[in-house]
């Protein structure tokens, strides 16, 4: 397509000076633009093409960055990047250096508010009008929020306490009855009734309508009559939650016609309290295969525009996904008590066979991943062993129920991480680099890592048998390849030795083992040679087996993806402290900081993650360490 609007469009004011009448056209440039290049490096795609014309109606009635735009999520919001200075850019999206997925306030002043967890929009967004207020400052505060993240607890808390604080605040409710899978709870089913039942805001504003055309005393009627039409109006609109919290509801409203949004948005932009404007899209939008399939198209790779397929090589190995997926499902047929859990996660967590094949032992409980470890806290209370499969990053929302109930009751609970350590173009907010250090800060947690698939299934087995409070964590992406036995009851606490070497101890933790058994391989050809440990566990270590190398050899090296700080390497440290045992240690980690969007390989490099980090970061601890494993390295020349 031959773009003739979006070129000269750098910011929202040169929005604005195209006439009303063209703006579809513009719409039309920016989904073939966004599918064009997603299509070529990847992306949330349907998200964003569903909210299209609500991001452009945005920016042509409000002033931003002066008025405060916040997006929850941010799936949603290629658009707005788009449309605020960065199009030319926007080809880097999700890549190393390049645009992030997500709305940055580093990346640009039109982005308010970091986003990428779903629900934080109308708290943050309460909290920009209330500072507004303080300061006696004057600007508009729209939060735009999706069906999906209206599930989660932390939005809810949001609506309660700007409805009670009455705060000048619209609240922009994009409804496409879609997370990445389908809605599900109540809450959908309420805004369905919605959508179908339209009868009282009809009435109501045909009786506005009439009774403000009578000369003089139409106003006065229109005030008396209110009441009355206003007292039928759960006969058509079961609850109207909305307004029984103190927002002033508009809608729902097709947010795919311009006229229909524009006209809302001026009317409501000035409306001096909470007001909450009910949005109806598609996700998809504009594509149509994105329309029929908007979970496959959520977040895709590179892809055919005209056949939707995508161009990504066959997998060598099942993912550890999947794995998990179908080890679950096999321990359900073993034992009733197994019970499956997802926050709105079905198809990234890999239950999707077990939903199928235990439904009533499937629960998918929304954004909610505070009730759904409260959940499986109950199911546990009475017998039951429920699996909790919630991404690394997005466990940290159910911290207090880890602590207050999980493991102060001591209960049965599994914790499955999928997406534990760098997971790639997503991010910072989506990296799973502190579970090992908040998990293994809990009493009685048992921590596991596995260091390949078959492992992960032994460990599920060990979980789920264990009879307390547990967690595996495992990376993205596909697994090794290995041959997958029936499940065996892993000892607690007790690591694998897989490699002997006389000069120095490698303890590796899940994902890092098979790295480090490459790394020692290339390290005896340098003159050193490397006892490789698959520690398995976290928490509890293998105090004895770790204490025996760090007498034995010249120097220990720990190795695991995930944070440095409070990590695995430094609970090794504190073992060998409390022990007093005099031992040389090189921690091999993520560093203390933000770690960027980015490949997963790029990001492994960067780091010393990688087999050439690990055999570099050796190599030189051991010419520094006053060792006979220095003085073998220094005598072969090292690398």
């Amino acid at each position: 397509m031959d773009y003739h609007y979006l070129p000269a469009i750098n910011s929202p004011d040169d929005l604005k000076k195209v006439p009303r009448a063209e703006l579809p056209y513009v719409a039309e440039e920016l989904r073939d633009y966004i599918i064009s290049v997603i299509s070529q490096v990847g992306g949330h795609l349907a998200s964003s093409l569903g909210t299209i014309e609500l991001t452009i109606a945005l920016h042509y009635v409000f002033d931003t960055p002066r008025d405060r735009l916040v997006w929850d999520i941010g799936h949603q919001a290629y658009g707005h990047k788009i449309l605020t200075g960065r199009r030319d850019r926007f080809p880097t999206i999700r890549q190393y250096g390049g645009l992030s997925g997500f709305p940055v306030r580093d990346e640009s002043p039109y982005d308010s508010l970091n986003v990428a967890h779903a629900c934080t929009a109308i708290s943050a967004a309460l909290g920009m009008a209330v500072a507004r207020d303080l300061k006696h400052e004057n600007f508009h505060v729209v939060a735009v929020v999706g069906d999906a993240g209206l599930t989660g607890g932390l939005a809810l808390e949001g609506i309660n306490n700007l409805g009670t604080l009455g705060k000048k605040v619209l609240v922009i409710l994009n409804d496409n009855k879609m997370s990445i899978s389908p809605n599900v709870g109540a809450i959908a089913g309420y805004l369905n009734r919605i959508v179908h039942g339209q009868a009282y805001h009809r009435l109501r504003e045909e009786v506005e309508k009439r009774m403000s055309s009578v000369p003089r005393v139409g106003p006065r009627l229109w005030k008396l009559s209110k009441e009355i039409v206003d007292s039928f109006k759960t006969l058509f609109i079961p609850g109207l939650v909305f307004e029984e919290l103190g927002f002033d509801y508009s809608g729902p409203i097709n947010g795919h016609s311009f006229d229909d949004l524009l006209n809302a948005l001026t009317r409501l932009k000035d409306h001096p309290g909470p007001t909450l404007l009910h949005v109806v899209t598609q996700k998809g939008k504009g594509y149509s295969q994105a329309e029929e399939l908007p979970a496959k198209y959520h977040g895709v790779t590179q892809f055919d525009i005209s056949t939707g397929a995508f161009h990504k090589a066959p997998a060598k190995a099942p993912s550890y996904t999947s794995v998990f997926g179908k080890a679950v499902t096999s321990l359900a047929e073993r034992d009733s008590r197994v019970v499956a859990i997802t926050a709105a996660m079905c198809e990234g967590t890999g239950l999707e066979e077990f939903a199928h094949r235990f439904p009533d032992r499937f629960f998918d409980v929304g954004i909610a991943e505070q009730h759904a470890v409260e959940f499986a806290c109950g199911l546990a209370c009475e017998g039951m062993r429920p699996v909790a499969a919630i991404y690394s990053t997005f466990l940290q929302r159910a911290y207090d129920q880890l602590v207050h109930d999980v493991c102060l009751m001591r209960l049965p609970v599994t914790l499955a991480l999928d997406r534990a350590g760098i997971v790639g173009a997503d991010g910072p907010t989506h990296h799973g680099l502190y579970d090992l250090v908040y998990l293994s800060a809990l009493p009685g947690m048992v921590v596991m890592a596995p260091k390949d698939e078959n492992e992960l299934r032994h460990m599920l087995y060990t979980a789920v048998e264990l009879g307390g409070p547990a967690a595996l964590r495992y990376p993205r992406g596909n697994g090794l390849g290995v041959r997958l036995e029936d499940f065996r009851k892993l000892e607690i606490g007790k690591a694998e030795i897989l490699r002997e070497g006389s000069d120095i101890a490698i303890l590796a933790l899940g994902s890092m083992v098979y790295p480090c058994l490459e790394a020692a391989t290339r390290l005896e050809a340098a003159g050193l040679n490397a006892t490789v440990i698959n520690a398995r566990f976290m928490k509890p270590l293998d105090h004895e087996l770790i204490s025996v190398l760090a007498a034995e050899k010249q120097f220990l090296v720990t190795a695991e993806e995930g944070t440095e700080t409070g990590g695995f390497g430094a609970a090794v440290a504190a073992l060998l402290q409390d022990r007093r045992i005099p031992a040389s240690l090189l921690r091999i980690a993520v560093p203390d900081r933000i770690i960027p969007h980015g490949a997963p390989n790029l990001l492994h490099a960067k780091y010393g993650l990688d087999v050439d980090g690990i055999v570099q970061r050796i190599e030189s601890f051991a010419r520094e360490a006053p060792s006979h494993a220095g003085e073998a390295l220094r005598s072969v020349g090292g690398r």
